[in-house]
């Protein structure tokens, strides 16, 4: 699997509760936000960086952004992971 290291984004990302193509492409999208917020980083500048958003023209729909990916980065570390490592146990049983 080839994970871009700086893809561009939707405005909103996945809500299935299954780890989606999507995801899977922005793994490190999400690793990104989830540094940064650690950090305590302002999501103008994570908007503007990681997800290629321009807060300062349009805040409302750059929020948005930056906050249905931080969430679904959130989810992935707490849930979604699980079903990253049964899907690689699966596989290597084949």
């Amino acid at each position: 699997m080839h994970t871009p290291i700086d893809p561009d984004v939707a405005d909103e990302a996945p809500k299935d509760d299954r780890v989606t193509p999507y995801d899977e492409q922005h793994f490190i999208t999400y690793l990104r936000l989830l540094d940064a917020e650690k950090a305590g980083a302002d999501w103008h500048e994570v908007a503007r960086i990681v997800l290629h958003r321009d807060a300062a023209d349009d805040t409302e729909r750059s929020y948005r952004c930056w906050k249905s990916h931080l969430d679904r980065a959130q989810w992935l570390s707490k849930t979604g992971y699980k079903t990253i490592l049964t899907q690689a146990a699966n596989a290597s049983r084949h």
